[in-house]
């Protein structure tokens, strides 16, 4: 379980369930906006509900701590609240959170299989169900092409996405390789299908058959040379 942190410091006076909800609603808050900055969303606003328990919670004189038990869904989180010593208490709490940030959306239909550029995205404000899994910048899809037909207005996810197949079983293709300023091509064909930066086999124009990173469309390099400035990082 992660530790979120101590809001209050020791208090004065016993802390009262008003000022341990508080507490619980500070820390959840705290927590899901760090896991939208780290997810890569910018600008994210989050509201939090903590859901009161039919357990009733005792005062504690101690600093009370807060942990994480569960964070997977913002809709339906679950803290906890920990006042130490041997006369405290845990007690959770289900947690709700409305997390909403600029997200990229599709602004026409894109049918599967086409390469996506930039005026195929928008970027809008959405609620978020998940904060893993989001398409946060346009360059993240760039490139990419969809799955399945996406429709317009559909809020993008990486699971949606694949990087697009450029060179296909039985295609004519350029072996290109390069080392430092001296670059040699032949012609060859793919046995196999792959997107940029896949390991395919070709067989060269002298019939020999060889791995080679796909680096363009119909064009590969020998596997076994270094990744240049042409090549897929």
């Amino acid at each position: 379980m992660l530790l979120i942190g101590i809001f209050n410091g020791v208090l004065a006076a016993p802390a009262g369930p008003e000022q341990v909800l508080l507490q619980v609603r500070q820390a959840a808050r705290a927590h899901v906006l760090a896991q939208a900055v780290s997810a890569g969303l910018s600008e994210p606003l989050a509201e939090v509900t903590v859901v009161p328990g039919s357990r009733p919670l005792a005062p504690c004189g101690r600093a009370v701590t807060v942990e994480a038990v569960d964070t997977r869904l913002p809709a339906r989180m679950r803290f906890a609240a920990v006042c130490p010593g041997a006369d405290g208490w845990r007690y959770e709490f289900v947690v709700r959170a409305q997390v909403s940030a600029p997200v990229v959306v599709s602004a026409t239909e894109i049918p599967a299989g086409k390469v996506i550029t930039d005026e195929d995205l928008l970027l809008e404000r959405h609620e978020l169900a998940s904060l893993t899994d989001v398409v946060a910048t346009p360059r993240a899809a760039v490139g990419m092409s969809g799955k399945r037909t996406l429709r317009a207005g559909e809020v993008l996810r990486m699971a949606l996405l694949a990087a697009p197949v450029v060179v296909k079983r039985g295609d004519a293709v350029t072996i290109v390789a390069r080392r430092d300023q001296i670059e040699v091509s032949m012609a060859g064909e793919a046995l196999d299908s792959g997107a940029r930066g896949a390991l395919v086999r070709v067989r060269n124009a002298n019939g020999t058959v060889l791995r080679a990173r796909v680096t363009g469309e119909g064009t590969v390099e020998p596997a076994d040379m270094p990744v240049t400035a042409q090549s897929p990082d």
